[in-house]
């Protein structure tokens, strides 16, 4: 345990301590996994419940958590969430946790969204489009279960931050899953901080993630872009040092081109990792991040449910 009366070289080495100590007890922790520990810590509970280690797959990391929101509507003794968000975080496509994220789940829960967050296969034993197909089964999986478990994954969003945006976006729009039933189902796609469009060749983060021999004009989601009936929302940091912000700015210009919707937004004071924590609710006083994903959210399912609509009377 931490002691507060120390000074601070004695500090500094207390906290070294407890690292080291979380480094034997985890693979392949990193220092801002300490953060969300603290955000997943100070997430309220109440406005959710959770199903855990659901697997939509055979494969060990083929498992999502899924969390049904409190705050919905009741229709003829049925529970009615405004939509089913499917979270999928980054980490290099080599890193990360679907436990790490129950603060994802509690911004959006309370808005009266219920939310899957998966995990998904990862590199270097990995490659594209692996983790993608993964984002693929998981949606199928949570299709053909909707009466049982009470979502309604006919009305779906795509949150995604880093390498996860990379894999809601490529969903869309790379050629290998244009043609699936889950497509008119999806009304929004949300990326933060994303990848859409770089030579991953001798990158240090994402090399082990691609092969090496397919050049990136043949994998990036930027190169397939044709009109979709989501709506693209792709957020940035200010102060990001991990993607360049040329990524989204170059997604946009594609999905404009094709007539999509899309709307960029920066959200102030943030780098590429305190984005994502910045939708934490404790956070929501200072950033608004977790009003502009709602806000979003609201608007894409409003019109989804609209469009729905008219097909029926038509």
């Amino acid at each position: 345990m931490l002691k507060f009366n120390l000074k601070p070289d004695q500090v500094r080495r207390q906290v070294l301590l407890q690292v080291a100590k979380l480094k034997r007890l985890k693979q392949n922790f990193r220092a801002y996994d300490l953060a969300r520990v603290a955000l997943n810590k100070f997430s309220a509970a109440g406005h959710y419940q959770v199903q855990q280690n659901i697997a939509y797959g055979f494969k060990a990391r083929q498992r999502l958590d899924l969390y049904l929101s409190n705050n919905v509507s009741q229709h003829h003794g049925q529970r009615q969430a405004k939509g089913l968000v499917i979270f999928v975080y980054g980490g290099a496509w080599q890193h990360g946790s679907r436990q790490d994220y129950i603060f994802v789940a509690e911004a959006l829960t309370r808005h009266g969204y219920d939310v899957a967050i998966i995990d998904y296969q990862l590199a270097p034993q990995h490659k594209f489009p692996s983790y993608v197909d993964d984002l693929a089964l998981a949606i199928r999986y949570l299709q053909d279960k909707q009466q049982q478990y009470a979502i309604a994954a006919e009305r779906l969003a795509l949150l995604g931050h880093s390498a996860g945006a990379f894999n809601c976006m490529s969903l869309l729009y790379h050629p290998r899953y244009q043609d699936a039933d889950f497509q008119a189902h999806i009304a929004a796609v949300i990326g933060i901080a994303g990848p859409y469009h770089f030579d991953y060749v001798g990158d240090r983060l994402a090399e082990d993630a691609f092969d090496q021999q397919v050049s990136y004009q043949q994998v990036m989601p930027y190169y397939f872009v044709r009109p979709h009936q989501a709506r693209h929302y792709l957020l940035l940091a200010p102060y990001d040092r991990v993607v360049a912000a040329q990524n989204s700015y170059d997604m946009q210009q594609q999905l404009l081109a094709q007539q999509n919707h899309c709307q960029l937004q920066q959200i102030a004071h943030t780098g590429h990792v305190t984005i994502m924590g910045s939708m934490a609710s404790i956070f929501s006083r200072f950033f608004n991040t977790q009003q502009r994903v709602i806000a979003a959210l609201d608007e894409s399912f409003a019109l989804f449910n609209d469009q729905a609509s008219d097909k029926k009377s038509a």
